[in-house]
């Protein structure tokens, strides 16, 4: 029996229905969909399989998308998505880590040969995380009459304006991602364990609120503290957090696998001027580029406007200051596509959802202050509600 579905089957219909004229736009036959945040936005398939290779498969003149997987998580693909019993095809166990010289791709391109498409252009997903080197090479080898275009990003153009529906797990995402930046900063403290401030984040992530709980999110929560806030990717340790440091949360709630991320920074004891100062900076330049964002401008000058604001004290920042994104699988919630940074022309249009984490990094000192919002038509809605502040324990 299906498990409960997070949509109904007329808005994967729709957003097939938009993948296929991208396929016609691009000239393709089929398209090989891998990243599992597309193949869950294409059919709805939800399961922790994407570490064996599977796959949808997309042509433009065949009502429902093919899924292809692991022959034990074919029942995974009937209860989580609306397609036909036809639509959902599984290879045998012996294809997974092989030493018979067999591999899932062989089996794809059967089902390619099936649907007759392999002499074929054939999209492919080449810069997809969990799409290997030897994917492709097995399709060549399979397929030697069929040619092979890279189309990485076909589905996450569609993917970038939301439903109704897709912001209201955003916007419940969010609710999840506040309780647990409360968590996280209520834990921390001199002489606490990092990771006793992680559980209590991931305690809430998982808890998430009276009304619903919440799923597990695309990306660990993020702790650098002390000497490393100018590191913003690591993680936490069995270090005890002691006066005197500084320490960034970046987290995100999940809620049917849709994000809104949150950043905050605190501070062990008696926060420096530096950093006080460096943090009033941050939120002026994020509003700066919040109060920019509304359909009808570019990406590129939503960050002129931050630029700008922390330019007046002296301050420069290299790195995009944001990134649409909403549906995500580890290793990322990110869709890859529009960035709001130097050069990214990308029209906003209403419905985009981004995350905006316009953060300070030097080589002494780290802060972030981050919004996920969404372009309305009056401007940029923030789905969180969280103060914008340097938070002191």
């Amino acid at each position: 029996m299906p498990r409960e579905h997070i949509f109904d089957a007329a808005e994967y219909e729709r957003r097939v229905s938009r993948a296929k004229d991208r396929l016609r736009e691009a000239a393709l036959d089929a398209i090989v969909v891998a990243d599992p945040a597309n193949m869950n936005y294409l059919t709805g398939y939800d399961g922790w399989s994407f570490y064996v290779h599977q796959a949808v498969v997309v042509t433009p003149d065949r009502d429902e998308p093919v899924w292809i997987g692991r022959d034990m998580d074919a029942g995974g693909a009937r209860a989580t998505t609306h397609l036909s019993e036809e639509s959902i095809r599984a290879y045998s166990d012996d294809h997974v880590h092989s030493p018979y010289d067999l591999h899932p791709m062989d089996y794809v391109a059967g089902v390619l040969e099936e649907l007759d498409v392999d002499d074929g252009r054939i999209g492919l997903e080449m810069d997809a995380a969990y799409f290997t080197a030897k994917s492709y090479t097995r399709l060549q080898e399979n397929l030697p009459d069929a040619e092979f275009e890279d189309a990485t990003l076909l589905v996450g153009w569609v993917r970038i304006k939301k439903s109704e529906q897709e912001l209201e797990y955003m916007r419940e995402a969010a609710r999840i991602s506040e309780n647990a930046m409360q968590a996280g900063l209520d834990a921390i403290g001199e002489g606490v364990p990092e990771y006793e401030a992680a559980a209590a984040i991931y305690e809430q992530l998982i808890t998430g609120t009276e009304e619903y709980g919440g799923d597990y999110p695309s990306i660990v929560p993020l702790m650098p503290s002390g000497d490393h806030t100018g590191t913003p990717h690591l993680t936490w340790t069995d270090r005890e957090f002691e006066d005197g440091d500084p320490v960034i949360i970046e987290l995100s709630g999940c809620r049917h696998r849709y994000h809104s991320p949150l950043a905050r920074t605190t501070f062990v004891g008696d926060p420096p001027a530096e950093l006080e100062e460096t943090a009033e900076i941050v939120v002026e330049g994020l509003e700066a580029a919040l109060d920019a964002a509304e359909p009808g401008v570019t990406c590129e000058s939503v960050e002129e406007a931050w630029r700008g604001t922390i330019a007046k004290y002296g301050l420069e920042k290299e790195d995009r200051i944001g990134y649409s994104m909403g549906l995500g699988y580890p290793p990322d919630w990110g869709e890859h596509t529009a960035s709001i940074r130097p050069g990214d022309e990308t029209v906003l249009e209403e419905d985009m959802t981004f995350h905006m984490i316009p953060g300070i990094w030097t080589d002494e000192i780290g802060m972030e202050i981050s919004e996920t919002f969404h372009v309305t038509s009056d401007g940029a809605e923030t789905l969180a509600e969280f103060p914008r502040q340097l938070f002191t324990t």
